[in-house]
C-alpha cells in the first residue's frame, strides 16, 4: 500500500497553528497555575507552568467578598435581558432588511445599517443621550445602548435572505402575516445563526465594562467586570486594602484568582454552541 506524502506546507501549517494554540492557551494556565501556587513561590517569580505549593487562599478571599456574588448577579442580569432584547430587536430587523422584494427603499434603509459600522457619535453625545432619556444609573443605560450590533444584523440578514421563498409564500397562503411566517416557519429552522448571535450577544454583555463604568454610579449595580477592574487595574484587595506581607495570598495571586473566577462561567457555555457556531457564522456569510 502506498503511503500518503506529507507536504512541507502541511507540516509549516501543522506547527505553526500548534504555536498559535500554545501561545493563546499558556496566559491562561500561567493564571491558573499562579493563582493555585503558594505565597513564596508567587513572590519570587517561579511559576512557569505548574503550581507549585497548591494553596487555595486566593479563591477563599475571592469567594468570601460580597462585591463579588452582588457583581455576579448584576451580570447574570445583565446578560439574560440585554442577550433576549437583543436577540428580538436584532431578529425582527434582520428579517425585514432581507425582504428585498417587500422592504420599501430596500437599499436605503441597508445602506444605513452599514454606515453605522464606520461612523459613529461618539462618547459624549451617546452619554448626553442617555442622561437625557433618564436612564442613568439604571439597568438600561447598560442594557439598551449595546442592543443592536450592525454587524450581528447584516450577519441575520443574509442568513435570512437564503431562506426558501416558496415556503413563505405558503405561509402567506395560509393566513399568516410577516410576524407569523417569520415566528412559525423561519425561526424554527434557525438554530444555528440564533445560537451565534446568542453566544456573540452574551459574551459583550459579560465582558461589558464602559457603558456600566459610564453609567453606574450605584455601587450595588455594579457588573462584574467593573468590580475586576477595581482590584486588578488599582491593584486593590478584595477589601479595599491591599493585602498585607502576613496573609497567606499575594495580591498577583488574588488578581488571577479573580480573573478566573469572572472568565469560568461563560467559558463554560461555548462547549454546548459550538456546533452551531461555525456553521451559523458561516451560513451567514456565504452572500453579502
Amino acid at each position: 500500500m502506498e503511503k500518503k506524502k506529507i507536504s512541507i506546507w502541511t507540516v509549516l501549517k501543522v506547527v505553526f497553528l500548534t504555536f498559535m494554540v500554545l501561545i493563546t492557551l499558556y496566559p491562561f494556565i500561567f493564571m491558573v497555575s499562579a493563582s493555585l501556587s503558594d505565597k513564596l513561590s508567587v513572590m519570587r517569580n517561579e511559576i512557569i507552568l505548574w503550581p507549585k505549593g497548591l494553596n487555595f487562599e486566593a479563591y477563599k478571599f475571592v469567594f468570601r467578598d460580597r462585591r463579588i456574588f452582588r457583581a455576579y448577579e448584576n451580570t447574570i442580569i445583565y446578560v439574560v435581558l440585554g442577550t433576549a432584547i437583543s436577540m428580538t430587536v436584532t431578529t425582527l430587523g434582520a428579517y425585514g432588511l432581507s425582504k428585498k422584494n417587500r422592504l420599501v427603499f430596500f437599499k436605503f434603509f441597508n445602506l444605513l445599517i452599514v454606515i453605522t459600522m464606520f461612523f459613529g457619535g461618539g462618547m459624549i453625545p451617546k452619554y448626553l443621550v442617555v442622561k437625557e432619556l433618564k436612564l442613568l444609573d439604571t439597568i438600561w443605560a447598560v442594557v439598551l445602548p449595546s442592543a443592536i450590533s450592525a454587524w450581528n444584523v447584516i450577519v441575520m440578514r443574509t442568513f435570512f435572505m437564503e431562506f426558501p421563498e416558496e415556503i413563505e409564500q405558503s405561509g402567506f397562503i395560509d393566513g399568516l402575516n410577516d410576524l407569523g411566517v417569520l415566528y412559525y416557519l423561519v425561526l424554527p429552522t434557525s438554530g444555528a445563526i440564533l445560537a451565534t448571535m446568542s453566544l456573540f450577544n452574551a459574551v459583550g454583555y459579560w465582558n461589558s465594562f464602559m457603558e456600566p463604568f459610564l453609567y453606574l454610579q450605584d455601587q450595588k449595580k455594579l457588573p462584574l467586570q467593573v468590580i475586576l477592574r477595581s482590584i486588578v487595574i488599582q491593584g486593590s484587595s478584595l477589601e479595599n486594602q491591599y493585602v498585607s506581607v502576613d496573609t497567606p495570598v499575594v495580591e498577583e495571586s488574588l488578581k488571577y484568582a479573580t480573573i478566573i473566577v469572572s472568565v469560568i462561567p461563560i467559558m463554560t457555555i461555548y462547549p454546548f454552541t459550538q456546533k452551531y457556531f461555525m456553521k451559523g457564522v458561516m451560513v451567514g456569510s456565504l452572500k453579502g
